[in-house]
Parts: structure tokens; sequence; C-alpha cells
């Protein structure tokens, strides 16, 4: 058996599939039972109702195999969290209570499908979301251009939908001066979606990344847009949108990114310009600030919590311990009261994968809560 169809990879394809989207009763599921055993019990219904609520359309189905066949044949992949390349440090924002999500049922991905040679992780360490209107004019589209052309030059990676208009010149701005890009799609990886960008979402594969959480064959739907726009902003230190209407999809992805502790940044358009109304009005009514060009979006996401709100970045990271992420908490409650732990030994003390233990330590750091020194990671008691 190869390794892409290993017991495990076969249960998170199988799981990925039935459940088609986040779910933090499935997630509690796999954390308890592992995610074999919890592929196993969907399967024959031995499972919480509010599983079966969600998986028992397709709990039949048998798929998994195919599914990770194909991807191999497209030199792509099924990354999971157990995976190095999971961007756990991304996620981490969906860890929130209830209520401080749009959505009470948007956690983190299961997993991820991706095609491309650029790892999800290390990709997107250094990102921005570029992010507006299909109906684009050409003054979007020159500006999309502009920034995005600007930031993928400087290392960054640009981040959109694979949609027309501003998504697909964003993409085409970072292909265009060799830098890095990620489409993120509300489908399956195996589908053009729009058909028109079928050659733009091959090449985007060829050097950055296609990336989905829905398995091989999944047909686009109005709630998988909104649901894939959580995304895009997750895996981004900020979203910037170019031109929207008074209502957009765009305004969806941003309203993920300020829930997520992002920054928001707007392009104004001409004021008589009803592809830029939802620009305008967002910079407004204070939820985004006005960039007009790379330099200003650096300036609002070059740093972790840049350009967020002292509120937002509290909420994001917390002043207080009880208010930190589940993760980065179970970690610190790990440390002991003296002494350096390794990333392997925290791991072992929190019960937390060593992957997500690195992510968790980096929000530690810059909250003050733990250092490093020769011996290894310490807890940093905090003077308030």
């Amino acid at each position: 058996m190869s390794g892409a169809q290993n017991p495990e990879t076969l249960a998170w394809a199988y799981v990925s599939t039935v459940v088609q989207g986040p779910s933090r009763a499935v997630e509690q599921l796999i954390a308890s039972r592992g995610v074999v055993d919890a592929a196993a019990t969907m399967r024959t219904g031995d499972v919480p109702k509010a599983v079966w609520d969600r998986v028992s359309a397709r709990a039949h189905l048998d798929t998994a195999a195919a599914s990770l066949d194909l991807m191999a044949a497209m030199d792509g992949r099924l990354v999971v969290p157990s995976d190095e390349e999971w961007p756990a440090w991304r996620f981490l924002g969906f860890e929130r209570p209830d209520g401080a999500l749009p959505t009470r049922d948007g956690g983190a991905p299961l997993a991820l499908w991706v095609v491309g040679p650029a790892p999800v992780a290390s990709s997107t360490e250094r990102a921005v979301a570029v992010v507006g209107t299909r109906a684009a004019t050409s003054y979007g589209e020159h500006v999309t251009g502009e920034i995005a052309g600007d930031l993928a030059v400087d290392g960054w990676t640009v981040v959109s939908g694979g949609a027309y208009g501003i998504d697909g010149a964003a993409h085409r701005a970072a292909l265009g001066v060799g830098g890095c890009t990620v489409a993120v799609l509300a489908c399956g990886v195996d589908r053009a979606y729009p058909a028109g960008h079928e050659r733009l979402l091959r090449r985007v594969s060829e050097t950055g990344a296609v990336v989905s959480e829905y398995p091989p064959g999944t047909p686009p739907a109005r709630y998988r847009f909104l649901s894939r726009n959580r995304l895009v902003a997750a895996l981004c230190d900020g979203v910037v949108v170019v031109e929207a209407g008074w209502r957009s999809g765009a305004r969806n992805t941003a309203s993920w990114a300020r829930a997520l502790g992002r920054p928001v940044m707007a392009v104004p358009g001409p004021v008589t310009s009803a592809s830029s109304t939802g620009c305008h009005r967002m910079i407004r009514e204070g939820e985004a600030r006005l960039v007009t060009g790379a330099r200003d979006v650096v300036a609002e996401a070059g740093a972790v919590g840049a350009g967020v709100e002292d509120d937002d970045r509290d909420a994001l990271f917390g002043r207080d311990l009880d208010r930190l992420p589940q993760t980065p908490a179970r970690v610190l409650d790990a440390f002991p009261a003296t002494g350096a732990r390794t990333v392997q030994q925290l791991s072992v003390d929190s019960g937390v994968p060593v992957s997500a233990v690195r992510s968790a330590l980096v929000v530690l750091e810059i909250e003050g809560h733990a250092g490093r020194d020769e011996a290894g990671w310490v807890r940093i008691e905090k003077i308030r």
C-alpha cells in the first residue's frame, strides 16, 4: 500500500468527502477517537447526533481511494492537520468562542486538497489576499495589477479565489512577475471554475497552489463560495478589496478577515462607479483602511497585528490567559513553572500535534507568554 493510500490518509479523504466543509462536531469526534476510528463509526452511524446529521446523506460514499488516485495523477495531494505543510498558525483564529465568528460552524477546514508545488504553510507565511468584484472595470484591473504585482515582486504570496474580474487580475499580476499565488476554490481542484479560467488555474498550479477543502468532483455552489471566503481570509496577513459593489462577496471575505483578526483594506474608486460603492461604504463605516498601492498594504499587513485595532488584536491573541485561543492555551498549560521544554516534549505533555505546537508557540512568543533559550522553550510570567 502506497503512502498516499495508507489507512489514515484514506480516512481523512473519506471524512472530507462526507462532511464537505467545516464541522466542530466532527473535529471533536476526530480529536477524541482518531480519524481512522471516526471514519469507521461515520460509516455505521455510531456517532453523536450532531455528527450524523452532518454526514448521513453522504456516509455511504466510498470514493476516498479513487479521489486519492485522481490527485496522484494530477500531481496533487491531500494535506491534513498532521502534515508539516498544514497552515496551523493561520487557522488559530477559528478557535474563537461561539458567536465571535460570522457563522457558528465556520471553523478550520478538516483537510485541504492541493495541486501545485508551493507548500501551503510556507507559501502563506507572508501573504495578502486581493479580492473584488467579478464585474471589474479597467480601472479596477489596472489597480489590482499594480498592487498584486508589486507585492509579488517584494516576495508576498498573492491569495485570491480564482474568479473572473479582480481575482483573476490578481493571479495574473503575480504570475506575470514570477511571484507566488494561491487560488482557493469553491469546488474540487479537478474542476476549472469558472471554465474560462482553466488555463489561468493551470498556470497557478505550475508554480503556486490551487487549494480546496472539497474533494475532487465537487461542483461549485453558492454556499461553498461563502465558505471558501473564510479560507481566503485565513490564509493571509490582510485582505485588500479593490472593487466591490454594494452587495459583494468580497465584503463577506472582509467580514471574515475582521473576525479572524486580519487587517482589511479597500481601494477607493471614482465616486460615479457602481463597482466601488462597496469599497467606499467599508471605508466610510470604518470597516476597512483606505489604501492606494502596495506600500500602503505592506504598512497595514507587514507585521503580525499591524493595522489591527487594539480590540481586534486582543480578540486574536488576548491580553489575559483565559482569552488565548484554545491550542496556545493548552500548550501554555503544558509548561512547567521552571525549566525549558522542547517542542516534542510540549507536544507529549499537551496532547497537541508537533506542527500545531510550533504554530501555538509563535502566538505565545508574540504575546510574551513564552520565549526561547539555549535549552528550549520557557514560560515567561508577565507582570500586569
